[in-house]
């Protein structure tokens, strides 16, 4: 796809939407001073050039742990034995696809991945260890720091200019 070119409006829908995707077109349109027709062709540009990924609801997993038991965040530093694109590859693909692991950044320098994963307790994250990491010859080493409290959770990307 081609570079998308950003002006004043689009900015204004993006960050309209990042704090909250649920207002009509008809809101949408009045709050970026729009028409609704034009409001909703800027939206399916702006998701057509993949600027919008998906629209969800972000649950409060300190309200919701005493129901799902769903109670431990870990944020973990993985590091691979073999560096080769292949091995973070396959390793990679691995781990996204547990349902656990909440995001998977590849870093440098230091750990060659962070991953933030979610948990019911500490049986659950040895399963998860046990499942990724010490099954996995090329992990080398595996550093998890337990979250006590979530003091600020802003998925928001700094758009304006």
């Amino acid at each position: 796809m081609d570079e998308i070119t950003l002006d004043e409006i689009d900015i204004k829908l993006l960050e309209a939407l990042q704090t909250d995707a649920s207002p009509s077109n008809q809101t949408l349109a009045s709050l970026t001073d729009i028409s609704p027709p034009t409001c909703l062709r800027r939206i399916k540009r702006l998701k057509d050039a993949g600027l919008i990924e998906r629209e969800i609801a972000i649950l409060s997993a300190d309200k919701l742990a005493h129901i799902t038991g769903h109670g431990l965040t870990a944020i973990v530093e993985i590091t691979l034995d073999r560096q080769g694109d292949e091995h973070g590859t396959a390793f990679e693909k691995r781990v996204v696809a547990d349902a656990a692991v909440q995001q998977c950044y590849r870093t440098s320098p230091g750990p060659d991945f962070v991953l933030i994963v979610h948990v019911a307790n500490m049986l659950a994250y040895l399963a998860l260890s046990q499942r990724l990491f010490t099954s996995d010859a090329n992990v080398r080493n595996v550093k998890a720091f337990f979250s006590l409290k979530r003091s600020k959770f802003e998925p928001k990307v700094l758009v304006a200019q």
